[in-house]
């Protein structure tokens, strides 16, 4: 962000803030964030109801992003109806769609503090999230208040609406996506097949985070301080996020820790059951741990594609490209006896 751009940023803060006027104190960029930017921001306010130094981010598209993401207009609704929903997320304070600002809209959230860093959040000992049987239940508390989000939104009539079973349109959306390749994937094809012939009918549609899983929320020494990174939400059966959230794939190392390679599954399960007032049908969660397999498959095999084309010069892209194997891996052991 150059002078010009933060410049106007404390203009527009100030603005938004009804203060007379806004300095910047601290500007710098946060590491992550291959499909946005969060800038971490110090403003100082003269004046006004947030007077003396507040701290806030700043959240853009980053230089290159995914197309299936929702734009910060979008992902700004959705981080306010979970706000408003009681999950816990950083407080959304502010959308500009104005580009004359900083090139591209963004949206301003109060910071939340802590680290989102799976591997350090997974690694054995390690002081960050707390008790871990707590924080286990406590996302499954969370999970639960966004799924208590229901059709029909009046602020989030943007996300696609469909009548087919959830299974069947996500195995829609990735059949085309393997159809429209230049390269096979028999593996991830078998698959397919697989979550076809056991696809579950239509039942309850909820909102789900879509991503939520260690490495999207954020901890500190004692526990959850918030849950981020919305780009991919959208209206699914609940146990897309339950299972996405348990499946091996995102345990970062920690295979026996089932949820989320934090905790015991059915911490996780209990948290959720206490808060919905619903019983998770443990023997359909399996199901969607393959559908999030194939779904980080086809994902990862996006993402190294920016690298390999010449869209965006990135190592992290790169090396994500080299998981597809390991993902093909599992969902053939997970489906070899069915």
């Amino acid at each position: 962000m150059d002078n010009q751009q933060q410049q106007r940023l404390a203009e527009y803060l100030a603005t938004t803030s009804h203060a007379s006027s806004a300095q910047l104190a601290t500007v710098r960029l946060l590491s992550g964030g291959a499909i946005q930017e969060n800038w971490l921001v110090d403003a100082e306010f003269s004046d006004g109801p947030h007077a003396g130094i507040q701290a806030l981010v700043v959240r853009s598209d980053a230089a290159s992003g995914v197309a299936s993401s929702h734009g910060r207009a979008q992902e700004f609704a959705l981080v306010k109806a979970a706000y408003d929903a009681g999950v816990t997320v950083p407080e959304p304070l502010s959308l500009c769609t104005d580009v004359r600002v900083l090139g591209r809209p963004f949206f301003v959230m109060r910071r939340i503090q802590g680290t989102a860093s799976a591997h350090l959040i997974c690694r054995p000992g390690s002081p960050w999230g707390g008790d871990r049987g707590e924080l286990a239940e406590r996302l499954g508390r969370e999970m639960a208040r966004i799924h208590s989000i229901r059709l029909p939104h009046p602020e989030l009539e943007f996300l696609p609406s469909y009548d087919q079973a959830p299974s069947l349109y996500l195995i829609e959306k990735y059949r085309a996506f393997l159809d429209s390749h230049h390269t096979a994937y028999p593996a991830l094809e078998w698959g397919l097949r697989w979550l076809e012939r056991h696809a579950p009918q239509r039942d309850l549609v909820v909102l789900c985070h879509r991503d939520l899983r260690t490495g999207n929320y954020m901890v500190d020494e004692n526990g959850l301080t918030g849950i981020i990174d919305w780009e991919f939400a959208g209206w699914s059966d609940p146990l897309e996020d339950i299972g996405w959230f348990c499946a091996k794939c995102w345990r970062f190392g920690q295979d026996a820790l089932e949820a989320g390679g934090i905790g015991e599954r059915e911490a996780f399960y209990r948290g959720y059951e206490v808060e919905s007032g619903r019983t998770i049908p443990r023997e359909h969660v399996r199901y969607w741990e393959v559908m999030a397999h194939l779904h980080w498959a086809i994902v990862s095999i996006q993402q190294a594609e920016r690298h390999q084309t010449g869209e965006e010069n990135s190592l992290l892209l790169a090396l994500t490209g080299h998981i597809t194997p390991q993902l093909e891996w599992e969902i053939l052991n997970m489906t070899e006896h069915d």
